[in-house]
């Protein structure tokens, strides 16, 4: 039974994105719309500016505030120095 339902779900899965993928044509972006007034493109300076050095600037900002306004104690963190480990029993037979 459980192949069964797992068929039929991969079946509606599969239909309904190919349903949305045939709705959403791109011929549709070609027609442009009442009142559209696209400004101008990016160059390729401001595109990588965007969407690669801005993303990272502010990733290392975010980490290096973290990193710099961590209050931890030092006990709780999980380092090579603090793992305390018991000796092993030794066997009495």
């Amino acid at each position: 039974m459980d192949k069964k339902n797992a068929l039929r779900a991969g079946a509606l899965a599969a239909g309904t994105t190919l349903m949305m993928l045939l709705m959403s044509s791109p011929a549709l972006a070609l027609t442009r719309d009442d009142g559209d007034d696209p400004g101008t493109g990016l160059s390729v300076i401001e595109t990588l500016g965007l969407y690669v050095v801005a993303p990272l600037v502010l990733f290392g900002v975010i980490a290096g505030l973290v990193l710099l306004l961590d209050k931890s104690h030092e006990s709780h963190r999980v380092t090579t120095r603090n793992i305390k480990t018991r000796p092993k029993a030794e066997s009495k037979a």
